[in-house]
């Protein structure tokens, strides 16, 4: 399934965990109106210099600082599995319209690709993740129709769909983007040293990546569902 992305002035869109506000300024290409809700000071001062059109405010999923049913629609770009869903969950419906749409996103290697596949097991977890990464708060957000703790259910069954995204990339660039993984970051630097060094090694080995700059085959999914 595949749903098309398109214009809609006059919605209102929350865009929570919005980090530096990648997310944010696409959504504002559209023209609704975008309001970024951020933890993170450092990122959320970004935000404000790179999207500086959105209504950007200090925040969490578990407390959006919005009022009752303010938005049209939620969206988190690569940032729900941080959520806890049992709080964030009930905060999401309250600053919903009835009928509104949550909507998760996040990006994945296409590892159905062999060199990908093997770059996977070189890097291994802590630099790639499976790739079902988001399954955590997957399985959270299609279970969220369900009533739980002798409360009514808030939103309806979820749908998926996935969109190739490949993109641009060097052997150093894709290197220097795992060294930000927060698997990576948290190794004693000698062992993450080792395995930046043998995913370095191991793109000069294939023919795909040996020299300049190739594509990386890339997965977006997104999960949706309707506020009831």
């Amino acid at each position: 399934m595949q749903w098309a992305l398109a214009p809609a002035p006059g919605l209102r869109v929350l865009d929570l965990g919005a980090g530096t506000g990648k997310l944010t300024a696409t959504l504002l290409k559209l023209g609704v109106e975008v309001i970024a809700v951020e933890p993170d000071l450092a990122m959320l001062t970004e935000l404000r210099r790179v999207a500086p059109a959105a209504r950007a405010l200090l925040g969490s999923a578990e407390a959006i600082p919005l009022p009752d049913a303010s938005v049209d629609a939620v969206v988190a770009g690569n940032a729900m599995h941080w959520f806890d869903m049992d709080a964030a969950g009930s905060e999401i419906a309250r600053v919903l319209t009835p009928g509104g749409v949550l909507a998760g996103l996040w990006n994945l290697m296409d590892d159905r690709v062999d060199w990908v596949a093997g770059l996977a097991r070189v890097g291994g977890p802590a630099a790639i993740g499976p790739r079902d990464t988001p399954v955590d708060w997957r399985v959270q957000v299609a279970t969220m129709h369900l009533p739980k703790r002798g409360r009514v259910a808030r939103f309806g069954s979820p749908e998926q769909a996935e969109y190739p995204n490949g993109q641009r990339r060097t052997a150093d660039s894709l290197v220097a983007t795992f060294a930000t993984k927060a698997g990576m970051l948290v190794m004693a630097p000698p062992e993450r040293e080792m395995r930046l060094q043998q995913m370095r090694a191991f793109l000069a080995s294939q023919p795909e990546t040996a020299d300049g700059e190739f594509t990386l085959p890339m997965i977006t999914g997104v999960l949706r569902t309707r506020r009831l």
